[in-house]
């Protein structure tokens, strides 16, 4: 018999979904940029220059999945790659003033939204919310479900914006 709250839920958790497709739309619609692109984009540009590892150390993306993005950042004239003048073996990503300006006209992420307003949030309502989600997860068979802590649909790498 159906729960008389599964209703109210799957509400719940599509105003999520929609919220993040909006989002990326609309991130694409200004920059043409997916949210993955520009969080890499602003690690890159943070750091003034920095290696492919460390970003997908501070992203928590793979190193395979970094390499797609700067690949097409580096395509769209977004970042550069040159080799680190201390170790040749090493390489350096930084922003081009055409990936300064996307950054700058770029809307306010999702994710930003959300992690400074969870943030604001007492321990334990955070706790609730993760081991809420956390359930989720496993009632719709996702837990084993390899990803970045990305507000975002589809693929980190997709070639595509939302």
């Amino acid at each position: 018999m159906e729960s008389d709250l599964s209703n109210p839920t799957l509400q719940a958790l599509r105003r999520i979904l929609r919220a993040t497709e909006i989002g990326s739309r609309k991130l694409a619609s200004i920059t043409g940029l997916t949210p993955s692109q520009i969080l890499v984009l602003r690690e890159i540009e943070a750091r003034d220059r920095a290696t492919p590892s460390a970003i997908a150390t501070a992203l928590k993306f793979s190193q395979a999945t970094i390499t797609n993005v700067v690949d097409r950042l580096v395509l769209s004239g977004l970042v550069t790659r040159e080799r680190s003048d201390r170790d040749k073996r090493q390489i350096m990503l930084s922003a081009t003033g055409a990936g300064r300006g996307a950054l700058a006209c770029a809307p306010d992420l999702l994710q930003s939204q959300f992690t400074d307003r969870f943030a604001s949030l007492p321990a334990w309502e955070q706790a609730m919310i993760l081991a809420s989600l956390e359930k989720l997860s496993l009632i719709l068979g996702a837990q084993d479900m390899d990803v970045a802590p990305l507000l975002d649909s589809g693929a980190i790498d997709r070639t595509e914006p939302g």
